[in-house]
C-alpha cells in the first residue's frame, strides 16, 4: 500500500514539559501509516525556515518518508500550545497565527500530479487548505479527508464529490445529534465514513452498514494524535485488502500505541528559551 499525505505540519508545544513534538494531521498520518506497514509513504507540505521545521524534516527522514516535493518558505512553523488534563487528554490553548500554514497554500502542479498517480491513496485534512485542489487531486488518486470537527453541511457538500474516505470528530455530539449527523451525511457518496467519539467507540459506515470499534482498557499517557493514528492504521490495512472489521481493529491497535507515548509519535525536543 502506497500513501501520500498533503498538507499541515506543526510542532505541538507542551507547556508543562517545555518540549515540542512534531505533528499535524498529515504528518501524523504519514508516520503512523509507515509504522503500520505501508510500503511507501510520501508527504507534501509547506516548511518554514526555523528550527522546528528542521526537526520535522529530520523526523520524516528518520521514518523513511519522502518529502522532496514540499515547499520551503520564509516564516515560522505552526506551534499550537498544549496542556494535558488529569485524564491525560490533550487540550489546545493557543499558538501563533502568523505561521507559514496560515500564510501559504499548496497549488499542485502537473509534475506533482504525475507523481501522486503512483500512490494508492492521498490523505488531506481540513487544516491543509487544499479545498481548491481537491478536484484535480481526485482525478489522479482516491482521496481520504479528515474533517476533524468541521461538520457544517455546506462545507462538507462543497468538497464531498472528491472524497472517498471521510473522517470526522464527533465527540461533542449527543446521541441524538450524532444520529442526526449520520443521517445528514448519508446523502454524500462517501465510500467509507469514520466518526471518532473521544473515549467512546468510533463508528465506521460502509454501504449504509454501521461498524462499531471495539475498545479495551489501556493506560493512557497522552491522547495527542490518537485519531490520526486510527486513520493511518485503518487506511493502511483497508487499502492493503483487509476487510473493514479487520482494518478497524488494526487502526484501533495503532491508536492504542499512540496513546501510550507523548506527542503524535514521539521525537520530543526542548523548546528554545526566548
Amino acid at each position: 500500500m502506497k500513501l501520500i499525505t498533503i498538507g499541515d505540519n506543526v510542532v505541538d508545544c507542551y507547556l508543562d514539559q517545555d518540549k515540542y513534538y512534531p505533528g499535524g494531521n498529515c504528518v501524523n498520518v504519514a508516520v503512523n501509516a509507515k509504522r503500520n506497514g505501508a510500503s511507501e509513504v510520501s508527504y507534501i507540505g509547506i516548511f518554514g525556515n526555523d528550527e522546528p521545521a528542521d526537526h520535522i524534516k529530520y523526523v520524516l527522514s528518520q521514518e523513511g518518508i519522502d518529502y522532496r516535493f514540499s515547499r520551503d518558505v520564509s516564516g515560522i512553523t505552526g506551534q499550537p500550545q498544549v496542556t494535558l488534563t488529569e485524564d491525560n487528554d490533550r487540550v489546545f490553548v493557543g499558538g501563533p497565527k502568523n505561521t507559514v500554514q496560515h500564510k501559504f497554500k499548496i497549488q499542485l502542479v502537473q509534475e506533482e500530479l504525475d507523481y501522486i498517480k503512483i500512490f494508492d491513496l492521498s490523505h488531506v485534512s481540513c487544516f491543509s487548505s487544499m479545498e481548491s485542489e481537491l478536484a484535480k487531486l481526485s482525478q489522479v488518486s482516491k482521496v481520504s479527508y479528515d474533517f476533524s470537527n468541521r461538520k457544517d453541511l455546506p462545507y462538507i457538500e462543497s468538497i464531498a464529490p472528491y472524497i472517498s474516505y471521510a473522517f470526522f470528530s464527533a465527540a461533542e455530539l449527543s446521541d441524538e445529534d450524532f444520529e442526526r449527523f449520520i443521517r445528514d451525511i448519508s446523502s454524500f457518496q462517501f465510500e467509507i465514513i469514520g466518526l471518532t467519539r473521544g473515549g467512546r467507540p468510533a463508528i465506521f459506515i460502509k454501504n449504509g452498514e454501521i461498524y462499531e470499534q471495539k475498545l479495551k482498557k489501556i493506560d493512557v499517557v497522552d491522547t495527542m494524535g490518537a485519531g490520526d493514528s486510527l486513520i493511518a492504521g485503518f487506511l493502511t490495512s483497508y487499502m492493503s485488502g483487509d476487510d473493514i472489521e479487520v482494518a478497524i481493529a488494526k487502526g484501533t491497535r495503532s491508536a492504542e500505541k499512540t496513546c501510550q507515548e507523548y506527542g503524535g509519535f514521539g521525537y520530543p525536543k526542548e523548546m528554545q528559551k526566548v
